[in-house]
């Protein structure tokens, strides 16, 4: 039954792009809630199918919780595949850096393309863009052949005229040099997950989200975790998926913090805090959704400011520069990290 019922899912998927129906390529949570996000806006058409990548646990909370609330009408959920779907007549994808997108972006043939939030990336992409540079990412050393390839897809992104479908604070300059190049930007408030019903809020009058910038080697940790000892009050906290669970088991031998082990993406469980409570985080792409989905509610979400000696050698001057863009509103210093600023 189980092959039987994944061959028609494929079948699906396969005619959703031959009819000129859109299908939706997702590597990430936050990719997955954009995709759904532009399906309700009307960006992708009346039927949307998509396509998450296979291998990703991380995509599982999120694909749970969107089939408990009941996904827009028109959207449906494919099997997981290990290769992006061939582009139909609308194509979304939300990581254009991924070798398996731009694979599909040179050898299919031209279609509507809808460029979907991929964290910080989505303002590098932008960027490369606006500059008409190959689409590689800000970190690592990409050999000739994938040099290649990223100047192919870069060549082949701009000629289709994309649109971008975002959230973030695109800075005026940028927007308007990728909008002279083609780029049709459309931005969001996450309406269709503001309209669902939410999940109590824990009681902790403190939120803290976890953050990748320890594992990936550009915070240090032994600061952090200090910091984390340090705020004076109980703490809800709420990891990032890519926390290392050794950290993870640090963090939850602090006394007054409770982890709270949602799984699925803030903007889903974090929507329904009230006014009297707060998140602080270090920078990051949660924050700038979570400023849109709660400032209405009168909910401080605030970006801490991250004291010089805590970056590492591996965090460069341009890639901190990127992070302030989530930090436009004020923010607790912790140059003196014995309490939060309230």
């Amino acid at each position: 039954m189980n092959v039987s019922l994944r061959g028609v899912e494929n079948e699906r998927r396969r005619h959703a792009a031959e009819q000129g129906q859109a299908v939706a390529w997702v590597e990430s949570p936050l990719q997955l809630l954009c995709v759904v996000e532009a399906h309700h806006a009307g960006l992708l058409g009346p039927v949307t199918t998509v396509v998450p990548r296979a291998g990703l646990p991380a995509l599982r909370p999120t694909l749970r919780e969107l089939d408990r609330l009941g996904p827009p009408e028109g959207l449906s959920f494919a099997e997981p595949a290990a290769r992006a779907p061939r582009p139909g007549r609308v194509w979304a994808v939300g990581d254009a850096f991924s070798g398996r997108v731009q694979l599909a972006l040179v050898t299919a043939l031209p279609g509507r393309t809808v460029l979907v939030d991929d964290g910080l990336a989505t303002i590098r992409l932008l960027e490369l863009l606006a500059a008409r540079g190959p689409l590689l990412r800000a970190r690592g050393t990409p050999g000739l052949g994938r040099k290649v390839l990223a100047t192919a897809a870069g060549l082949r992104l701009r000629t289709r005229r994309p649109t971008v479908f975002t959230a973030l604070p695109v800075p005026a300059g940028l927007a308007g040099a990728v909008e002279d190049g083609g780029v049709r930007l459309v931005r969001h408030d996450f309406a269709w997950l503001r309209a669902q019903p939410a999940h109590r809020p824990p009681p902790e009058r403190t939120v803290v989200l976890g953050t990748s910038l320890v594992r990936n080697g550009l915070v240090h940790r032994d600061r952090y975790l200090r910091w984390l000892e340090r705020i004076d009050e109980p703490v809800a906290y709420f990891p990032h998926r890519r926390e290392d669970p050794g950290d993870l088991d640090r963090v939850r031998g602090i006394a007054g913090l409770t982890v709270y082990d949602a799984g699925a993406p803030a903007e889903m469980t974090l929507r329904d805090l009230r006014p009297d409570q707060r998140v602080l985080s270090l920078p990051s792409t949660a924050v700038t959704s979570l400023r849109v989905l709660l400032s209405a509610r009168g909910v401080r979400v605030e970006t801490v400011d991250v004291p010089d000696d805590w970056w590492t050698a591996s965090a460069a001057p341009s890639l901190r520069s990127h992070l302030q863009l989530f930090a436009h509103e004020p923010q607790p210093h912790l140059h003196n990290p014995g309490k939060v600023a309230p």
